[in-house]
């Protein structure tokens, strides 16, 4: 019985049980598992994205696995736990490479992990997808062999602005930031992006992530006009200190941003439920239900499978679980389609992907694009709204 990985993911018990996948004979053992690394931070700071991707990862390997693996080759993930060190990813990444002899690597999962790994990934003609958002890590002269399933952080901008300016239609802007290094480029680049677009920023600031007041800046915010507060930061304490001054002022002024202003803990962090309202923040079409409380049928068929496997949901998102699936999928697609492991072959046919139907979206990428994600999928979610790792559209969306 021949059946595609559409069916192992998502079919029936029946092609679960199916024994192999109907492709040519490869020229390479069949009994030699495939390899893929995993840089993952599974412990540290950065941990709560890392498993729900390896969520995903497991899912994904025990579905083809049970159904036959990829022509008779078991998938095998190989698993370093990075903690969120760059340190530690980079010794990872060269024992990948230098002594496991991996044939693809999934990850760093933190863009100042892949900072470090990716010239070396390169180096080594190494097939590479990743998540991570900064702009820089995508770049197919230099990291030919690297490929990006999410968005960058240009793309996360490019939602929120026009969010801001199409669906608010709002033209006077705040834009906030942390003090980090991220922090500071975001709100610079956010800015540019605005005033080129016609907008007009009234005010913006970087502001320490430990101020205990945001009273000040809010009040110059809005003494200066602004109908919109755009956040770009992972700092919930100070987002959710925010949210509660926007309360004390009274003030009647929407947040839109980083996916982080959707955070759970933020719940933990409010001083009222209410001041968690009119906060919109990154999400994606895949991962959002409409007013009817209705995921895509895609993405309820596949929140359907994970339930009846008992994957947890409820402390995680279910991107985070889709973009681990996706993964492993495109690996093992690669695997197929060359009939070989060699990196030449793997990096082709990532290559020549136009609108791959995953679950966390469809990617396409081509020798010179190597951003795989569609900005048209990217949406914002009411940031209050989780359910099952799930959040509602933002109001406007049709």
């Amino acid at each position: 019985m021949a059946v595609s990985r559409r069916d192992v993911l998502l079919g029936s018990a029946g092609a679960l049980g199916a024994a192999t996948f109907s492709f040519p004979k490869p020229a390479f053992a069949q009994s030699e598992p495939i390899k893929i690394g995993f840089l993952a931070a599974m412990t540290g700071p950065s941990s709560a994205p890392t498993i729900g991707f390896n969520r995903g990862v497991v899912f994904a390997v025990d579905a083809i696995n049970a159904a036959g693996g990829v022509k008779g080759r078991k998938i095998e993930v190989i698993t370093r736990d990075t903690q969120g060190d760059p340190t530690k990813a980079v010794n990872a990444t060269q024992e990948m490479i230098s002594q496991l002899k991996v044939h693809g690597i999934w990850g760093p999962l933190n863009s100042g992990e892949a900072l470090a790994t990716t010239p070396i990934m390169a180096r080594a003609k190494m097939p590479d997808i990743h998540p991570c958002v900064v702009e820089s890590l995508i770049d197919t002269t230099k990291f030919p062999n690297a490929f990006r399933m999410a968005p960058s952080n240009s793309q996360w901008d490019d939602a929120v602005r026009n969010y801001c300016l199409n669906i608010l239609k709002v033209k006077k802007i705040a834009v906030f930031g942390d003090t980090t290094g991220y922090g500071v480029t975001a709100v610079g680049a956010s800015v540019a992006a605005f005033k080129k677009d016609g907008a007009e920023v009234v005010y913006q600031a970087n502001i320490d992530a430990t101020q205990p007041d945001m009273t000040p800046d809010m009040l110059r915010a809005k003494n200066a006009g602004a109908e919109v507060i755009v956040v770009w930061s992972v700092a919930t304490g100070m987002e959710a200190r925010m949210f509660n001054t926007r309360a004390v002022m009274n003030w009647d002024i929407s947040f839109v941003g980083h996916p982080s202003l959707a955070s759970g803990d933020i719940a933990g962090l409010i001083e009222k439920p209410a001041n968690w309202e009119k906060v919109y923040a990154v999400g994606y079409k895949s991962c959002s239900y409409d007013a009817s409380g209705k995921l895509p049928a895609k993405s309820q068929d596949l929140v359907d499978r994970l339930t009846k496997a008992k994957v947890a949901l409820n402390d995680s998102l279910l991107w985070w679980v889709a973009g681990g699936i996706d993964a492993i999928e495109l690996f093992a697609k690669a695997v197929e389609s060359s009939g070989s492991t060699d990196s030449a072959g793997i990096i082709a046919y990532l290559n020549s992907l136009t609108k791959y139907p995953g679950y966390f979206g469809d990617y396409t990428f081509t020798p010179t694009q190597h951003n795989g994600y569609p900005t048209d999928e990217i949406v914002m979610s009411a940031a209050n709204s989780a359910k099952s790792g799930t959040f509602a559209l933002a109001p406007g969306y049709t």
